[in-house]
């Protein structure tokens, strides 16, 4: 069996924060959003739209040239990108699909790229507690007759857990490469390091102004593979002291070893204690790094 595969299930902490808005507001309340377990405990969590998002902006920050956006190709339908992932790492990256109209009795079609790049949300592993955050905007007092306008908004704070999957073996090839061939080895390795570059220093733009917090991977349990599996995705978890339940993410490693070519346990100690066998994020994603520029160097 062959690497194909690069997955990692990462931890951010959160002291006080309102990471992604829900849909629903009831008495000037604006809420978060949830998931409801079987037991009625909530978990907010920020969505995974919400994760790729903030990837595209940090990429677009560090330098990479993004996809231009443009209208779609039906009426009502969603906006589009150029469509180009041989030019824009985020087309290759991410994906896209556009569906336009046949003309007249023709039948329709899809240019459709399937995303190497797979993201779960990013979970609260602790329920939400009722928290509100009180707010009077004086704003209206200044208008005669105004009054203040009173509002609350939902705050959580915790340990948030959130996981990618990179298909190092579709990156910068297959769907949507017809034309042009796959890019180079050394193409390919930059784009997975760029996504890793912005991984490490993620950050969501929404709902910062009053709720500044910091998404970015503080733990991180990752694993090259060669079978397609997010193998950390509901084993990296934490006690009640807050720290990372490190046995458990052995027995994962021990489960699937025929399955992992490299792993790598890696922590920041400022934020969660360095147990025998995890090493400091610095060098958990020079690691990562590697195992990439190895990759590509053998495809």
């Amino acid at each position: 069996m062959k690497t194909n595969s690069l997955t990692i299930t990462y931890l951010s902490k959160v002291s006080f924060a309102s990471l992604n808005g829900g849909d629903k507001e009831v008495d000037n309340i604006v809420t978060i959003k949830k998931v409801t377990l079987d037991n009625g405990d909530q978990l907010p969590y920020l969505s995974s739209q919400a994760v790729r998002r903030a990837l595209r902006d940090k990429l677009e920050e560090l330098g990479w040239a993004v996809s231009p956006v443009a209208k779609a190709s039906e009426d009502k339908g969603a906006a589009k990108t150029s469509l180009d992932p041989a030019q824009y790492i985020d087309d290759d990256l991410f994906g896209f699909m556009d569906a336009a109209k046949g003309k007249d009795a023709e039948k329709g079609k899809a240019t459709v790229r399937t995303s190497p790049v797979r993201v779960e949300a990013l979970l609260a592993l602790t329920k939400y507690q009722e928290d509100l955050d009180f707010g009077t905007n004086y704003m209206a007092k200044k208008v005669e007759g105004g009054q203040p306008n009173i509002f609350e908004t939902e705050i959580h704070s915790g340990i948030y857990r959130g996981t990618i999957l990179i298909e190092l073996d579709r990156v910068g090839a297959g769907e949507g490469f017809e034309k042009t061939g796959k890019l180079s080895a050394d193409e390919r390795a930059k784009r997975v390091q760029g996504l890793i570059d912005a991984f490490q220093t993620m950050w969501s733009s929404g709902r910062q102004s009053r709720f500044l917090a910091d998404i970015s991977p503080k733990f991180m349990a990752a694993a090259c593979m060669n079978s397609k599996n997010p193998i950390f995705l509901e084993a990296v978890r934490t006690d009640r002291n807050g720290q990372v339940d490190v046995a458990a993410l052995q027995t994962v490693l021990s489960d699937y070893d025929q399955f992992i070519t490299s792993s790598v346990l890696a922590t920041q100690e400022g934020v969660f204690g360095k147990a025998e066998g995890v090493v400091s994020l610095k060098d958990g994603f020079s690691a990562i790094k590697q195992w990439i520029r190895d990759y590509y160097a053998a495809n």
